[in-house]
């Protein structure tokens, strides 16, 4: 019926938790973008789920033999066809998405891709696209690692879908800070030993200011400690940077509407940066480096920096901490840039491109 918004289900992968505790970016993508009326399938979360939209928990049974993924996707089948949805995403999983749909799924299915696909299992991606409605990819980066090699018709169905933040429910201004802040997981591919070096290294030039880093091995409280963290902490304590430990979301957003700087120092090809935007919403100055769909999300609103380079970091933290103008000005550019990233908009586009049944 025309005006009746599509009934949606929701596809988690497997290790994902949809609950407020201890969700990781997926789960929090898939809660924004989720239409009224979405049901989402996942893993019994260790904690109570979000309070909307609704959550079906299962558990991989032991039919159909096979890998857990195959019998994951098959308990996922059975519950989407009690929902009786007119449209099925799964998140991140090709594997997954694939197998639901080879099940003779009675709607269009879609994959959301939040990672490079050149790096992750499952079907060959021409494959894939044969059993596939569409593809949506986080940033134009994943896109191209995704369509390479394609044809161009079967390219048109492989789009780009930013992921998105909800500023409505972000905290209020606060007064900034001469706080310089980390936020997110404490590991070296997102170059939080960069981080403390580069502290080390501008920290005594810059009176009254301070560093920290809000994050630890996982998403979750009761991370482990890991030889990378205990390597770390020595090397903080003589640098004055603070490791917080895993903070919650809601925390990490209100320290960013506080933090004068925020630096995202990736070694890796980041497929979006969350981190980042979220750093841009709350009108903090960024630094960042420029890899993966990280350079397209921050071009022309960060301080660019390249990355595994603790000096070029350190010269790039000095130089915003004495120019607050600057500051304010790359503030400013980022709150403009977020609103393009909001999940009103997001979600229309998603809408819009979303195969019809």
């Amino acid at each position: 019926m025309q005006g009746v918004p599509p009934r949606v289900g929701i596809v988690l992968p497997p290790k994902e938790s949809f609950a407020p505790a201890t969700a990781g970016a997926v789960a929090e993508v898939a809660r924004l973008l989720a239409p009224e009326g979405a049901l989402v399938i996942g893993s019994p979360p260790s904690g109570p789920p979000f309070a909307e939209p609704a959550f079906r928990a299962i558990r991989a049974g032991w039919w159909p033999p096979g890998p857990p993924p195959l019998r994951y996707a098959a308990a996922a089948a059975a519950a989407l066809r009690d929902f009786a949805p007119d449209a099925i995403d799964v998140h991140n999983r090709p594997d997954i998405a694939a197998a639901i749909a080879a099940r003779r799924a009675p709607c269009p299915v879609s994959l959301l891709l939040h990672n490079d696909p050149q790096s992750m299992r499952g079907p060959a991606r021409a494959v894939l696209m044969r059993r596939l409605a569409a593809v949506f990819c986080v940033s134009a980066w994943v896109r191209e690692r995704f369509v390479a090699g394609l044809p161009a018709e079967t390219a048109g169905r492989v789009h780009v879908l930013g992921n998105p933040i909800d500023l409505a429910a972000l905290p209020p201004p606060a007064p900034r800070e001469d706080l310089i802040l980390f936020a997110g997981r404490a590991v070296a591919d997102k170059g939080a030993d960069v981080f403390v070096e580069a502290c080390a290294r501008a920290l005594p030039g810059l009176p009254g200011w301070r560093a920290e880093l809000a994050g630890a091995d996982r998403f979750r409280a009761g991370a482990p400690d890991t030889p990378f963290l205990r390597a770390l902490r020595p090397a903080a304590r003589a640098a004055g940077v603070a490791l917080a430990g895993h903070v919650p979301r809601a925390e990490v957003q209100a320290r960013m509407a506080r933090a004068a700087i925020v630096a995202v120092p990736s070694r890796w090809p980041e497929p979006f940066g969350l981190v980042a935007l979220e750093a841009m919403a709350a009108g903090a100055a960024l630094v960042a480096t420029g890899t993966g769909g990280l350079g397209e999300l921050t071009e022309g609103v960060a301080l660019r920096i390249p990355p595994d380079d603790p000096e070029a970091l350190a010269a790039a933290l000095a130089v915003l901490a004495r120019d607050p103008g600057r500051r304010a000005a790359m503030g400013e550019a980022g709150r403009r840039r977020a609103r393009d990233f909001d999940r009103s908009v997001v979600a229309a586009r998603l809408a819009a491109l979303r195969p019809a049944a």
